[in-house]
């Protein structure tokens, strides 16, 4: 099946298009009405998320209401920790998803298992499928994972956190449980990420939120292995590492054989450049830019596109778009990107 609209697999394959592609962290869900009456329906997040149907209809609620240029699955990168046996808990209205057991020493290490995607994430992988033929080749199918530093973080503090000191404390305190349970990750992640191109993605994106809480050494000791063995052995599609708060690590990012690396807006766009010549960077408006009015969005979005100028760039947020923003200010983000295509080509 032919795509109708490719700007995003072209983009990433190092063409010069007619403009960047765009498309939004966490634009399944969160600021569509239609989203919110779907979740209404139900007993919570994690029915939706399980739920094929449900999960692909909402996948492609921002491909009809907002105009982007491709679609994300909708689903959650806690997936991984659950299937490896550590199962998450979301309490609707009282608070954000954490893990009533965690992963602090050896023995809690019997209580996981390696990941057979088909068995144990069977229904994202369904929901893949179903929203691939849905899509019918109007725009391409994005997956997604959490990196295995982000999960591991998730996995030993059992919930968010400002420092993930427990998280760091293992990386220093018990280094080799640390190596086992980041190898353990990394090695569902590539399997889990393989399940989903086999399912339809067209296009990943490994999620590193939390790379930033590492300094220098620990990024280098604990992290860039395992994100290299993620780009090394994924296959299949066009991978993106989004390493949020780690921008000054750009020139070791930019050694991973991955296609595009996410750029957050602190990092400066003429930096990112420097360090990270050979990739399409992706990125990197602020949301909260999103707050203000039409004229200042647009404004900013310009400003944004001359950063990075013509060629190697995909337009998105420098991180997931807020729940509470205006869709109107989302589209007029999405309508300026698109007003700058400098030839006849995809609307």
């Amino acid at each position: 099946m032919s795509l109708q609209n490719d700007l995003l697999l072209r983009a990433l394959a190092g063409e010069q298009t007619e403009r960047p592609p765009v498309w939004l962290m966490r634009q399944a869900g969160r600021i569509l009405p239609e989203y919110r009456a779907i979740r209404s329906r139900l007993s919570g997040f994690k029915e939706l998320v399980k739920t094929p149907e449900l999960a692909c209809e909402v996948t492609i609620q921002p491909v009809d209401l907002l105009g982007v240029d491709a679609a994300i699955l909708f689903s959650d990168i806690l997936v991984v920790p659950e299937a490896m046996g550590l199962p998450y808990e979301l309490i609707e209205k009282v608070g954000p998803p954490r893990f009533p057991e965690t992963i602090g020493s050896a023995s809690d290490m019997k209580r996981l298992h390696a990941v057979d995607p088909e068995e144990h994430l069977g229904y994202v992988l369904e929901a893949m499928k179903m929203t691939r033929s849905a899509l019918d080749g109007r725009v391409p199918l994005i997956g997604f994972a959490g990196a295995p530093w982000t999960i591991f973080c998730y996995m030993v503090e059992g919930g968010g956190s400002k420092e993930w000191s427990r998280a760091r404390r293992m990386l220093r305190s018990e280094p080799a449980l640390a190596e086992d349970l980041l190898d353990r990750i990394t090695e569902a992640t590539i399997a889990y990420l393989n399940a989903q191109v086999e399912a339809g993605a067209q296009a990943l994106q490994l999620f590193d939120s939390w790379a930033g809480a590492l300094d220098a050494d620990l990024f280098e000791r604990y992290t860039m292995p395992r994100l290299k063995r993620i780009c090394d052995e994924v296959k299949g599609a066009p991978l993106i590492v989004f390493a949020k708060g780690a921008g000054w690590q750009m020139d070791r990012l930019a050694t991973l054989s991955c296609q595009g690396l996410g750029v957050d807006w602190h990092m400066p766009v003429s930096e990112a450049r420097m360090r990270a010549p050979h990739h399409v960077l992706q990125g990197n408006l602020d949301p909260s830019v999103l707050y203000g009015t039409e004229a200042e969005v647009r404004a900013a979005t310009q400003r944004m596109l001359s950063d990075f100028g013509r060629g190697m760039h995909v337009a998105n947020l420098g991180h997931g778009v807020y729940p509470d923003i205006n869709p109107d200010r989302v589209r007029a983000f999405i309508d300026e990107v698109k007003q700058n295509a400098h030839s006849e080509g995809v609307n």
